[in-house]
């Protein structure tokens, strides 16, 4: 009788386990779709607004100061950089926008291998580094682009170093000061700009991809930068970067107030 009795208690518990499990699961699926949901509607809610952004139809962001992006920097996943017709998509975005000084950047220079064709299909555009200073500040019709990857800012790193050692064994030489040199970021900046691999500041830098980070774009150029995460690069939208332009230049228009 007692095992009897036992038995049914061991069951009892068995089943009181089961449907816990159940309830936690289907508490969790609830879970699951109300987030999914909420993705969904925000998605939509997105989309929308870039819809009416784009088609002029929110008023306020059809006038704003352009002129405040001075040096816009793009930087793209490596992965997504092969994608060179949303790319010149982007950079015709930007000439209609009025940004006409950019700077692309992909870790494995890939599309500093396409630059030709990106080239071609832009009116109007030149190369930054072949650009005169008249083109680079004062040119209102000519798009300037520059191509940079990772490489480029180690190779610079080296050379500044180089130039600063041979600085430092000139000065020891005719002085005879054999203390320890201590190098700041002062004239770390100095070397960059004396070697030619300084570049311009970017004012605001636009990142394509799944991570949220620069990946490795050159750090001294941009410490007063605002950074901008814009999502894979095959779902970007045209509201989305009017948006993001806009939003910087009242940040900028109130910083400045």
């Amino acid at each position: 009788m007692e095992f009897r009795n036992e038995m049914r208690r061991s069951c009892s518990d068995s089943y009181i386990v089961q449907i816990g499990k159940m309830g936690i699961r289907l508490v969790w699926h609830i879970l699951h779709l109300l987030v999914s949901m909420f993705y969904v509607a925000l998605g939509m809610t997105h989309v929308a607004e870039s819809y009416l952004i784009s088609s002029g139809l929110w008023k306020k962001y059809r006038a704003f100061n352009k002129g405040k992006v001075r040096y816009l920097a793009i930087v793209v996943e490596s992965e997504e950089a092969y994608q060179t017709s949303n790319i010149i998509k982007l950079l015709l975005w930007l000439e209609s926008i009025g940004v006409k000084h950019i700077c692309l950047y992909d870790a494995e220079g890939i599309m500093k291998k396409s630059k030709e064709a990106i080239l071609e299909k832009l009116n109007n555009a030149t190369l930054f580094e072949k650009a005169s200073e008249h083109d680079k500040l004062l040119s209102e019709n000519c798009m300037t682009l520059e191509f940079a990857s990772f490489s480029d800012g180690k190779e610079a790193v080296a050379k500044a170093a180089n130039f600063l050692l041979r600085k430092y064994m000139t000065s020891t030489a005719l002085n005879g000061n054999q203390e320890e040199n201590t190098f700041t970021e002062a004239q770390m900046a100095d070397a960059l700009k004396a070697i030619g691999c300084n570049g311009p500041e970017p004012d605001l830098l636009l990142v394509y991809g799944p991570v949220r980070c620069h990946l490795g774009f050159p750090a001294w150029r941009i410490r007063y930068t605002e950074i901008v995460h814009m999502g894979p690069l095959k779902l970007m939208r045209y509201g989305s970067l009017i948006k993001t332009i806009y939003k910087f230049t009242m940040v900028r228009q109130n910083f400045g107030k």
